[in-house]
């Protein structure tokens, strides 16, 4: 339970509901324990009228006795379908409140698990694979919320009338009552043990569970690699050995189960034969009465689903902390990336600087940037060229702060940016990342996605700048077409330029763009430049590439080396070094003039 003890602040807010659910189980209770009182009273009734019976059997009272006894059934009868009601209709305000609060706990469980995962940094998520926090915010959560409105609800009724009932037997006959109970220790025993097994079971299943959910969304999201390479067999053989694991596993907590229920059974009926046997012995001594004892026997059965579903509410438990568990895990999880005490958030001007910085990937132990020094002056418009895994998209990511540097600091308007607040931060800067991203949904709200708030007129703006509006009005609903999964529907290029569109209808003074051309044409590039290069006049802007914009003045070009800056200057100045740069250079133009012979 120490697992399940994070629900508390729950169960604190919905404290009345929880309440009231408590109150309404109780009363409902109290209307059915009313049911076996009345059979009693009808089996003495019935008892003690026999011989008063056979007396006025051959009298002319007789039919008078008849009428008054037939009214004396029909009150008990209707009080016992009365309280059958009553107790019902506690009953439905029951599952009213405790259902309905489960279902509350659930919706702040999930909202509470969604918004943790968007606090965490980048770190956490290449260190965790996708479909396992989508099973920790489904399935889990799905168990957890049987725990929390059923369980309880089970639990609470069942404590409640053992408690209840339990004292009307000892009312009656204590001797009797502890013949009546006494399988219960055993069943106690029972519990705790099955328990265990069903608690390493259940988070076991989950685990699988969770295997299964991501090899799953691996495979739809990687379908058209699976499909060129002509995988679906592999595929389809490793998504069937982590089906067939959790089906063993989840056959096995059926069977833990299959023995569980039986096992409630016999005790239930051990209970029954022990009460006729002992009741009878007590009716015949004289200590009880037949109404006694068939009050028992109901009381035994009124039990019955109440010590069944504690094999059912035990598996909720178990398997709801086994959920909690892994759900806690993730919980208790800070991220690395906070707002320091005292960030605040300030103009920047545009102004960068990078003092000595140094950067090693926690996860890999691989040093991206090392020992970096760079300033970057308001309004200039800087390259950054490298070969691939040189440092330059790590580069973009310590601007933005997905990542703080080991050592060293980044400096925006003379402010180290940890001062900064995060949202005041990154609402400053642009950044199109060298992996695009488009959300399910139309064109235009992908675009405005940079700036919620924009009108048609700017979004269209936006799409233009970015070389993009020709394609977009080509389809059928033009800006209102639904792109679909990840943009499945579009090609490379037009969802770079349409993430190209989301930075600049931000319009901030700081714009980041991350190698986010490498899927265009080249004349579509050279369109795309020039409508940056208006664009940019006074912005600071940070090029990532791995080709070499002729066209486009930058004040300052650098290249990476290992993460470090091994040529840095202006086009011409780059040429002359006869290095990197250079030879990147001859390459590129070698490669057009072969395309335009060809």
């Amino acid at each position: 339970m120490k697992h399940l003890a994070a629900l508390n602040k729950y169960f604190i807010s919905y404290k009345w509901r929880l309440i009231l659910g408590l109150l309404f189980t109780a009363i409902s209770i109290v209307f059915s324990v009313f049911q076996p009182i009345m059979v009693r009273q009808i089996f003495d009734l019935l008892s003690h009228n026999i011989d008063e019976y056979r007396i006025l059997a051959h009298t002319g009272l007789v039919g008078i006795f008849r009428s008054d006894f037939t009214h004396v059934l029909a009150f008990y009868g209707i009080s016992i379908l009365i309280f059958a009601l009553l107790s019902g209709f506690f009953l439905f305000l029951q599952r009213q409140t405790l259902i309905v609060m489960s279902r509350h706990i659930e919706y702040d469980l999930k909202n509470e698990i969604y918004q943790h995962y968007q606090q965490l940094d980048l770190n956490f998520f290449k260190m965790h694979r996708t479909g396992d926090l989508m099973s920790r915010i489904t399935e889990d959560v799905s168990r957890i919320r049987m725990y929390v409105g059923p369980a309880i609800m089970y639990a609470s009724r069942t404590l409640f009338l053992m408690v209840i009932i339990v004292y009307l037997m000892l009312k009656v006959n204590p001797l009797l009552t502890l013949y009546t109970i006494s399988p219960l220790p055993l069943l106690a025993l029972t519990i705790y043990f099955v328990n265990r097994v069903i608690h390493r079971k259940s988070e076991r299943i989950q685990s699988q569970l969770s295997n299964i959910t991501s090899i799953a969304q691996e495979s739809y999201s990687g379908i058209r690699v699976i499909k060129s390479y002509i995988q679906e067999d592999a595929s389809t053989k490793h998504f069937d050995e982590a089906s067939e694991a959790y089906k063993e596993s989840s056959i096995s907590l059926a069977k833990t189960d299959a023995l569980f229920q039986p096992a409630m059974a016999l005790m239930i009926g051990l209970s029954v034969i022990l009460t006729i046997f002992v009741g009878g012995i007590q009716v015949i001594q004289g200590n009880i009465t037949v109404g006694n004892l068939a009050e028992f026997v109901i009381y035994v059965n009124m039990l019955m689903f109440p010590f069944a579903s504690v094999g059912m509410v035990a598996t909720m438990v178990q398997r709801a902390a086994a959920s909690q568990q892994r759900i806690n895990e993730f919980l208790q999880i800070k991220p690395e990336i906070v707002n320091t005490p005292g960030a605040k958030s300030s103009q920047l001007t545009g102004d960068i600087k990078l003092e000595n910085v140094s950067f090693t990937y926690p996860h890999t132990g691989i040093t991206a940037i090392k020992n970096f020094n760079l300033h970057i002056k308001k309004g200039e418009k800087v390259a950054v060229i490298g070969r691939t895994g040189s440092g330059k998209s790590t580069l973009a990511q310590l601007l933005i702060r997905m990542y703080d540097p080991q050592e060293g600091a980044v400096k925006m308007s003379d402010k180290n940016i940890r001062e900064l607040a995060l949202d005041g931060l990154r609402e400053q800067i642009s950044y199109v990342p060298q992996d695009v991203f488009l959300f399910s949904d139309t064109i235009a709200n992908n675009i405005r996605f940079g700036d919620p708030t924009a009108n048609i007129e700017k979004v269209q703006l936006a799409a233009r700048q970015a070389s993009v509006e020709k394609d977009i009005l080509s389809f059928n609903q033009g800006f209102e077409t639904e792109i679909g999964e990840r943009g499945v529907t579009l090609s490379g290029g037009q969802k770079q330029r349409i993430s190209i569109a989301r930075g600049l209808i931000k319009n901030p003074n700081i714009m980041i763009f991350d190698d986010c051309l490498s899927a265009v044409d080249a004349r579509t590039e050279k369109e795309i430049i020039g409508n940056l290069y208006a664009y940019l006049k006074d912005k600071t802007a940070i090029i990532i590439t791995h080709r070499i914009f002729a066209l486009f003045e930058f004040d300052k070009i650098i290249v990476l080396e290992e993460g470090r800056i091994v040529e840095s200057g202006t086009h011409e100045e780059l040429l002359s070094l006869n290095g990197y740069y250079s030879e990147l250079y001859a390459r590129q133009q070698r490669n057009e003039e072969e395309e335009v012979n060809s």
